[in-house]
């Protein structure tokens, strides 16, 4: 499987089993990062950035957090489908870089559905 380091969540799904169903979640997209990070680095983008350490995952988080900002600003529908789709992977990478399962962020978010999200945000403890 060939990478390409602009587009690399297109580059490690399989994207015939993708296609195939009706609706990817970020459970499914969990497993396959899981899956990608076991594979050798000279096959796996994901195991790539993974060997890189958590600083460059989240630089590359970073970086299209703000390729995301600029298509929703752009009001480019498609590119901000993509630029999100890049974002969730790369989120991705980063809680299995620091081994946070996408099921903890779940339970936390949870959590604060039983206020308001103002209710929930004054709760915060400052930063």
């Amino acid at each position: 499987m060939a990478h390409h380091a602009t587009r690399p969540p297109t580059k490690d799904w399989n994207l015939t089993t993708v296609t195939a169903k009706t609706t990817m979640t970020l459970s499914d997209l969990e497993a396959r990062v899981i899956e990608r990070a076991s594979a050798s680095a000279d096959v796996s983008y994901t195991r790539k950035l993974l060997d890189r350490g958590v600083a460059h995952c989240a630089k590359k988080l970073g970086e299209e957090a703000a390729e995301t900002v600029i298509a929703a600003v752009a009001e480019d529908r498609s590119k901000l489908i993509a630029e999100t789709a890049d974002l969730l992977y790369h989120l991705l990478v980063v809680l299995q870089a620091r081994g946070v399962k996408i099921a903890e962020v779940e339970a936390e978010l949870e959590k604060r559905m039983a206020q308001s999200g103002l209710q929930e945000k004054a709760s915060r403890k400052p930063d």
